[in-house]
């Protein structure tokens, strides 16, 4: 948070340098209300951008460790409590802004309220009983209501509020009163604050002098209801601390060649503060993945209708009884590897399939078995054994050795044959 804060200021001090140097003293002062906004926004935006490169594997550096002193307990402490400090202080800040913010807009809404007010063309008069110097919010312009109905206003004070209302200067203001209850502690809200203000005078004077009013005349004019006193905060009034500022730029002339030239002068500083400011990431080849490369184009609308109708068929399955289609897989991861990042998260989720079953083991394959090739190294189970071959007759032949030939002596006579 901190980087990106110094980085904010950094880029707001540069448009800022910018604007003085070159811009404020010229009459192109629609160009310049529109700067003075942008550069507000462009400050707190560029630090947010990303510049990715892509390159090439590089071996990383041998991490050299230092040693240090250990640390005090008191010092670890302080440096534990240092973010909520910090925090503390800055939402005491926000709160006070903000109070003051919606203090002076519900002041001026009690005013238009509380006080006679009537209608004319874009803009509302509010008369006021208390002396006022005459200023404007939007489209409400507040007015001394005796001086107004004795007609001591002159016509050009009149045109020169009604300008501010026309041309809704209070818009602008807002809008930096907002910023500047979010970034409170940034001194340079206060100076760009104040010449937007400024600027605003040097429309609303163009739009006076526009309509015919002599110089000299306009001039005397701003000087007798100029005044010093506190104007609301929200409003646009007649301030004698910018009178000669204003003079000064009544008297000037831009060509319309200068104004184009200082105009574009403003895109190579944009250029220079992107490439300068935003936050450089490198990618190297290992790490380059396909969701990267994919997020400048993504799924198209029909391609994601189809996927969210796959997804959520399989997710709101009961997965006792899920039947899974092999082409449906396919599918989901297809068109899933299609999309960016960002439509990822809006999408149903991936469905959860279960792991597919393992395929059943190819049957070996026949071998021919050479005799005498060891098959055990060969990886061959062994032949079975073959079954016993009953004996062949042997013809005994009276006086060989039985015995050796393995043959069982004949049996003994019977006693009731020799009887």
């Amino acid at each position: 948070m901190l980087i990106y804060i110094l980085k904010s200021t950094a880029c707001l001090a540069l448009f800022y340098m910018f604007y003085k140097l070159f811009l404020e003293h010229e009459n192109m002062h629609f160009f310049k209300r529109f700067y003075l906004i942008g550069m507000l926004f462009m400050s707190f935006l560029i630090p947010l951008i990303t510049i990715t490169t892509y390159g090439d594997v590089l071996e990383s550096a041998p991490v050299n460790y230092v040693s240090s002193k250990v640390e005090s307990r008191n010092d670890s402490m302080f440096l534990d409590m240092l973010p909520q400090v910090l925090l503390f202080i800055y939402f005491v800040g926000f709160v006070l802004f903000a109070s003051r913010f919606i203090n002076n807009l519900i002041s001026l809404v009690s005013r238009i309220k509380g006080n006679e007010h009537f209608s004319k063309q874009f803009y509302v008069n509010v008369l006021l009983e208390q002396q006022v110097s005459p200023h404007t919010f939007f489209k409400y312009i507040f007015l001394n209501k005796a001086s107004f109905e004795s007609n001591t206003i002159p016509r050009e004070v009149l045109l020169h509020e009604q300008s501010h209302a026309a041309q809704r200067h209070s818009i602008d203001i807002v809008l930096v009163e907002i910023i500047q209850i979010i970034f409170w502690f940034n001194p340079l809200i206060y100076l760009v604050k104040s010449s937007i203000k400024l600027n605003h005078e040097f429309l609303a004077d163009q739009a006076v002098l526009s309509k015919g009013i002599p110089l000299s005349h306009y001039q005397k004019t701003l000087l007798l209801f100029s005044t010093t006193k506190a104007s609301p905060i929200l409003a646009n009034s007649i301030n004698y601390s910018l009178i000669k500022k204003r003079f000064t730029i009544m008297k000037t002339k831009t060509s319309k060649n200068k104004i184009l030239f200082r105009s574009l002068w403003v895109l190579p500083l944009v250029a220079i503060l992107v490439f300068s400011f935003s936050t450089k990431q490198e990618i190297s080849g290992d790490e380059t993945s396909t969701s990267v490369l994919l997020d400048k184009d993504g799924a198209s609308k029909a391609e994601i209708k189809e996927y969210n109708k796959l997804a959520k068929f399989y997710n709101e399955m009961d997965p006792s009884k899920m039947v899974i289609k092999q082409s449906d897989v396919e599918r989901l991861h297809y068109l899933y590897d299609l999309m960016t990042l960002s439509q990822r998260k809006k999408v149903e989720p991936f469905p959860s399939f279960p792991p597919a079953p393992p395929a059943p083991p190819a049957p070996p394959k026949p071998v021919k078995v050479v005799k005498g090739v060891n098959d055990k190294a060969a990886n061959i189970p062994p032949a079975p054994p073959a079954p016993p071959v009953s004996p062949k007759p042997v013809k005994v032949i009276k006086g060989v050795n039985d015995k050796a030939a393995n043959i069982p002596p004949p049996p003994p006579k019977s006693k009731k044959n020799k009887l």
